[in-house]
């Protein structure tokens, strides 16, 4: 496939090109252009020459192209998940529900478009004044391989609806579906050059992208040290940014929690896209009277998840995306041993067989302060420390520099206020995990990054006000 320049398909200016590969059996998929800064420089001028047609088309009808987009992922949404699962490995149903999240997320934006509007102002002693909401221009994004497709839909949904155009970099792992929707929404009414996708490699795209002073706007998620790098190359340009980083994100599981169904949450959270997720469960804090029956429970239901290629039936955990993350986990796991820190309850092992596979595993843990409890693990490994009371479980759960997301699981409604209230993250589930519904503003605090998506909220970032004060 090519990158997307101003309505034109280009090979880019450097002729290399990456491939992208099947984890599950690690065959070339497709490839892409590797781009570069004269890519992205050709990308921001055809996004600012575009940004005045797409700007004075009243925000109602850009939300009506945006709802046909959505319609029309729908109604192709098994080829979509395909083509997904086959260039990032995520069993076919997990694909799909991307899809159609993506084509929620535009429905959403789509619902909100009619109050993109100001307010009038009454001023004591001068008279009348009024505030104007407008678009910022270019703005850029930058998309992870772990869910491109909904990821994608949280940040070029708010900023076409409210009038900006775009400069996306996908992911050099998974840009095919990324690429595959910036055709659908040119097909759909969005002019040409108002969105754009450069493929490359973050020094090589992401980074002149980032530095790039005609980008008004830059959304960006990813690891904690590369969103840091990032802001740093950033931030000589004074260029607003949304910042969705890691997360660590802890479980608590108190006594009186109903452990079958806690049992079920959990598994979900924990494993879905193969632990690769940024607010995935990766901590799990379990109160002393109840730790052996839940992990007995875990066990059962993590060695039933069928692991195979996303395509075939029944597949419930796909491969990790790369060698990478595969090794990854295996360094943790030795170290784990190494250490003495824990007793593994089930998986632990990446199988011989072709592809980036690994086990759901489930780890008895002794070591609250190990490299699991501290770093971010993303992979299907699911860490159980025992704890003596909530104090205890609090203290733990706190203990880490990133905050995205926490959960409790009890069904005392002191016990849920008191942690709603001493979780030092930008969400909290109760007696669920994971979900992040489009009409809630999401995000974390500390080395999760800064700014929301989702919800009203994430529109203020697309917009600029303007106050006039009429004498």
């Amino acid at each position: 496939m090519k990158m997307l320049i101003g309505g034109a398909w280009s090979e880019g200016s450097g002729g290399d090109v990456i491939k992208v590969t099947n984890p599950s059996d690690l065959t070339t998929v497709d490839t892409v252009p590797s781009g570069d800064a004269d890519d992205i420089s050709a990308a921001v001028d055809a996004a600012q020459d575009a940004f005045v047609e797409w700007s004075a088309v009243p925000a109602r009808e850009r939300g009506m192209v945006l709802r046909l987009v959505a319609e029309r992922v729908r109604a192709s949404v098994d080829e979509l998940a395909t083509l997904l699962t086959r260039e990032q490995g995520k069993p076919f149903l997990e694909s799909k529900g991307e899809f159609l999240g993506f084509a929620n997320v535009l429905d959403y934006h789509a619902s909100v478009s009619g109050t993109l509007h100001g307010k009038t102002l009454e001023l004591q002693g001068i008279g009348d004044g009024l505030t104007l909401r407008e678009p910022l221009g270019v703005c850029g994004a930058i998309i992870p391989w772990n869910m491109p497709v909904l990821i994608m839909a949280w940040k070029a949904a708010p900023a076409l609806v409210t009038g900006n155009t775009l400069v996306i970099k996908p992911a050099s792992d998974a840009p095919l579906s990324c690429l595959r929707l910036a055709s659908i929404l040119q097909d759909s009414g969005v002019p040409d050059g108002a969105i754009n996708i450069v493929t490359g490699g973050g020094i090589e795209a992401g980074e002149p992208l980032a530095f790039h002073p005609g980008v008004r706007k830059l959304s960006f998620t990813g690891a904690s040290s590369t969103g840091k790098r990032v802001a740093s190359v950033a931030a000589p340009t004074l260029k607003r940014m949304t910042l969705e980083l890691g997360g660590s994100d802890p479980a608590i599981v108190c006594s009186d929690a109903d452990i079958e169904k806690t049992a079920e949450g959990i598994i979900a959270a924990r494993f879905y896209n193969c632990g690769q997720a940024c607010t995935s469960l990766k901590r799990l804090y379990v109160m002393d009277e109840v730790a052996d029956t839940l992990a007995k429970r875990l066990v059962d239901k993590a060695s039933s998840l069928k692991m195979d290629d996303g395509l075939r039936e029944g597949t419930r955990l796909g491969p990790l995306v790369n060698a990478s993350q595969q090794e990854a986990m295996g360094r943790f796991m030795k170290d784990l041993g190494d250490r003495d820190q824990g007793t593994v309850l089930c998986g632990g092992e990446a199988p011989e067989r072709m592809g980036h596979f690994f086990p759901a595993t489930v780890v008895d843990h002794t070591d609250p302060d190990s490299r699991m409890m501290r770093e971010e693990l993303f992979g299907p490994i699911l860490p159980i420390v025992r704890v003596g009371d909530l104090d205890e479980a609090l203290e733990m759960a706190n203990r880490s520099p990133y905050g995205l997301g926490a959960s409790i699981w009890s069904q005392d409604l002191r016990t849920v206020r008191r942690c709603i209230k001493e979780f030092r993250t930008g969400m909290v589930w109760v007696n669920t995990h994971l979900r992040v519904p489009v009409e809630a503003p999401f995000g974390g605090v500390g080395d999760s990054g800064l700014g929301r998506e989702n919800g009203t909220e994430s529109l203020d970032s697309y917009l600029e006000w303007k106050t006039v004060i009429l004498g």
